[in-house]
């Protein structure tokens, strides 16, 4: 496995990002040695606050939330998927699957024995998240998702399915604009910069150019069979669970209601509808979500 590293100076003078890296090495399967990177803000004793990114994004999503979560008194932590933001990244395609990046997550989470987690969760956030909350279910406290779902083999809506065309064929993947695109507020040039940043070239996108492809929407892809054994643990997970999707995102619209059907924690919660929202909610509405966050940690500490 040929692996690149994004150079730090690429991550240098990002607007509202001050957060410095922690590290974790994890071994691949392949033998190779992967370096994950996170953020880590707040006082260590708390009970963390997990934000997992989904793509084309990386933890710099979730810059005002953080400096709102860890204001308000939390231990939050923000992981690099493999692939983006300043982790390690596969070069080659065919290194990056759906179980790869459950197991890599997994070995991670183990490794820095991550317990009483508040999960939040959007987008391939939730695809990777939700399985480690069906993989350590002991290891949750409560989760909060938002513009995400667990697909298992049913098929998948226009939006999506547009989007994964795109990302398949388009000569040179444009990050920065993706997010742009998917965010209802325009976002700065700098913001954009700041969403190409991990990727010097095209060499360093293969998991970002991977991810959609991933995604398992018919019945013969893998992970259906993995997926389907993760929601039969779900269907079991009775501690709090919350949805707070936007209401102007095409690709998730309506799983808020699906997940609310048929996870046990989601009964009696006060789910929301964040206005004003695109598929990248945390761009577009970061400090109300946070707040729901902090308000749900409270009322179901």
């Amino acid at each position: 496995m040929k692996i690149l590293r994004t150079p730090d100076e690429r991550f240098a003078n990002l607007p509202d990002f001050p957060y410095a890296p922690h590290y974790t090495d994890i071994c691949d399967a392949s033998g190779a040695t992967l370096r994950i990177a996170a953020i880590d803000e707040g006082p260590r004793g708390e009970a963390p606050v997990l934000l997992m990114h989904g793509e084309p994004s990386w933890s710099f999503l979730y810059r005002k939330m953080i400096a709102r979560l860890v204001a308000a008194g939390h231990r939050v932590i923000a992981p690099d998927l493999v692939g983006f933001g300043r982790s390690d990244k596969p070069t080659e395609r065919e290194d990056y699957t759906y179980e790869k990046h459950v197991k890599w997550m997994s070995d991670w989470l183990v490794a820095n024995d991550l317990k009483d987690i508040t999960l939040f969760c959007q987008d391939w956030g939730g695809l990777i998240g939700l399985r480690l909350v069906a993989a350590f279910p002991e290891r949750f406290a409560r989760v909060v998702a938002g513009n995400t779902f667990l697909p298992a083999g049913s098929g998948a809506n226009p939006a999506f399915e547009a989007w994964r065309t795109f990302s398949q064929t388009v000569p040179v993947f444009p990050t920065g604009n993706i997010l742009n695109g998917g965010t209802v507020r325009e976002l700065s040039q700098a913001e954009m910069d700041a969403y190409e940043a991990p990727y010097p070239d095209e060499s360093y996108k293969a998991g970002a150019r991977q991810f959609p492809a991933l995604v398992p929407i018919a019945p013969d892809m893998p992970s259906v069979q993995e997926n389907k054994d993760a929601w039969k643990v779900l269907e079991t997970f009775d501690k709090p669970f919350l949805t707070t999707f936007s209401d102007q995102d095409p690709i998730t619209r309506g799983a808020d209601a699906r997940l609310q059907e048929r996870i046990p924690g989601c009964k009696g919660q006060k789910h929301t509808t964040i206005v004003g929202g695109g598929h990248f909610l945390q761009e577009d509405k970061p400090e109300e979500l946070a707040d729901a966050i902090d308000a749900f940690i409270k009322e179901t500490a």
